[in-house]
């Protein structure tokens, strides 16, 4: 029973955490910033996905966060090549 409300308080952290990334990348006013709150959005999501993992017993979900841990590294370095040198490949 303990472990239904710590995983639904921290779902609701999480989710929150999300909302908090949004409205960052909406009204930042550095490009940086936005790049930050977007990798901070993959990692909410990866635990958010983790979590449901959790819920359901699958083990499926964590299979599919590793693939979304993977993707969000490559889109932030990507993006950070982009500001720095104003490409991605050379």
């Amino acid at each position: 029973m303990i472990i239904t409300y710590s995983t639904l308080f921290a779902f609701t952290c999480f989710a929150l955490a999300l909302l908090m990334n949004l409205w960052k990348i909406i009204f930042a006013a550095e490009i940086a910033d936005r790049i930050l709150a977007l990798d901070s959005m993959f990692i909410n999501g990866l635990a958010l996905m983790v979590l449901y993992g959790l819920a359901l017993g699958s083990e499926i979900y964590f299979e599919a966060s590793l693939i979304i841990a993977m993707l969000g590294f490559v889109s932030t370095v990507a993006y950070a090549r982009f500001i720095l040198r104003g490409n991605i490949i050379e």
